[in-house]
């Protein structure tokens, strides 16, 4: 949403405040001036996905609640609020509505927003800024945080070698870029590794749809991956990946319980997604596990940092297995798959098991 600020005067809204219009511009109805304290303000510019994505935006979001609730802040100036932006023209005026709000750290959630970030850090030198998923160097109001997606990746790699019934599964990537390539790797290697493990030969399909927006794209290509017989796939596609899911409820809807397919989520616990009831009248879930990036941890733990002034400007945080910056659920891993992905988790902690980067070749 765009406002024309000389028309809104004009219109006899000069008492309109900036800060009336942001929350506007986020669709929430929030009261701007609740929080007497400003200087701990955060504000969350969202990718195109939104704030209600069932993934990246929404971890991210929970982050910031959390960190509302711990310090006793409200939604609004001085406390947190998110921008919505639908397309890739909002992102800088996003970014400058935020900081002229008063918002003090804000946050660019995606590799997309990396330039908009750029222009804002220099722009408004007094600000925090952190970018996720990409990283920005010679800025000292600049923090970026990346993650070792990759080690989350293996573990549910390693999950869907134990799970497979077809020794047939898939990976469904929304745009080919190297933040994507460490989830494809991880995945892969883990399984591999589990195929090695349980004395296997599993196939996996592969596919990269082009973007994160593209739901009916996913659907297709996760309506093929099943067809030719693959009984998972881990979709990393953002908002995209809602049609693996639909795709999976469809087929699931049309039989029984024990045949069913099963989707591996990501970001956030997406077990939620997976609720259906089968031909034979029996609630299930098809979610397998979801391979977690902690957006909800590290976004609350820079923004506590900065509450103490201790914002690491200029820095590049990157968040693994440890303190779970990155994790999977349990979900409806069986036992003794669960034990593997557990023992895995300790091995890649103590540097016994190496997690490649980028997909072999």
């Amino acid at each position: 949403m765009r406002f024309n600020f000389k028309k809104l005067v004009a219109a006899g809204a000069a008492t309109l405040s900036i800060a009336a219009v942001l929350t506007a511009c986020s669709g929430k109805k929030s009261n701007t001036s609740v929080n007497k304290d400003t200087k701990h303000g955060i504000a969350l510019i969202t990718d195109s996905n939104g704030v209600d994505d069932h993934s990246f935006n929404q971890a991210a979001w929970s982050g910031f609640k959390d960190y509302g609730k711990e310090h006793g802040l409200k939604q609004g100036k001085g406390g947190y609020q998110y921008f919505q932006s639908s397309s890739a023209a909002d992102f800088t005026p996003n970014f400058t509505q935020a900081a002229q709000a008063g918002y003090q750290t804000i946050y660019g959630v995606g590799y997309m927003l990396n330039d908009s970030v750029k222009a804002a850090s220099k722009k408004y030198p007094k600000k925090n800024f952190v970018l996720v998923d990409s990283v920005i160097t010679g800025r000292k109001n600049v923090a970026s945080v990346t993650f070792k997606s990759n080690e989350a990746s293996y573990l549910g790699g390693l999950a869907a070698a134990y799970t497979t019934k077809t020794n047939k599964v898939g990976f469904i990537g929304g745009a080919k870029v190297s933040i994507l390539e460490l989830f494809e790797a991880g995945f892969k290697q883990g399984v591999k590794d589990g195929a090695k493990a349980l004395g296997k030969k599993i196939t996996v399909y592969d596919q990269y749809i082009g973007n994160f927006t593209s739901t009916d794209k996913a659907k297709s290509i996760a309506q093929s991956m099943y067809t030719d017989g693959a009984d998972i796939i881990y979709q990393a596609a953002g908002n995209a990946g809602n049609g693996v899911f639909t795709e999976a409820k469809t087929r699931n809807k049309a039989t029984t319980a024990a045949k069913k397919v099963w989707v591996i989520g990501v970001d956030v616990d997406q077990t939620n997604l997976g609720n259906y009831t089968s031909k034979d009248g029996k609630k299930a879930n098809f979610t397998l596990t979801s391979v977690l990036k902690g957006l909800r941890f590290a976004c609350k733990d820079i923004a506590d940092k900065a509450y103490k002034g201790k914002f690491p400007g200029g820095k590049v945080i990157s968040y693994g297995l440890a303190h779970d910056g990155v994790s999977v659920t349990k979900g409806n891993l069986d036992a003794k798959t669960w034990k593997a992905v557990q023992a895995a988790r300790k091995q890649i902690l103590a540097g016994k098991i190496k997690v490649a980067t980028a997909p072999s070749k």
